[in-house]
């Protein structure tokens, strides 16, 4: 696994640990490195996407892909 997919990891284990809303998700991953686009890599490969939770809140939750990927990379517990 290279250096990305390593940040994509820890992006996806990040979000699966919790709730997250898409503010909290924005204000902690987004950045403006060009080599570096952790969000936008995960958004790109389909393993994140945005919903409404039930109060309305954009949030941001792990697709099945998103899961897949978790199972194929996280370390042994």
């Amino acid at each position: 696994m290279n250096a990305p997919d390593t940040l994509v990891l820890d992006l996806l284990e990040w979000i699966d640990a919790g709730p997250r809303s898409y503010d909290e998700v924005m204000t902690t991953w987004r950045t403006s490195c060009p080599r570096l686009p952790v969000w936008e890599d995960a958004v790109d490969h389909g393993l994140v996407r945005r919903e409404r939770s039930g109060s309305g809140v954009p949030s941001v939750v792990l697709t099945g892909a998103g899961r897949e990927f978790l199972r194929a990379h996280r370390a042994p517990a």
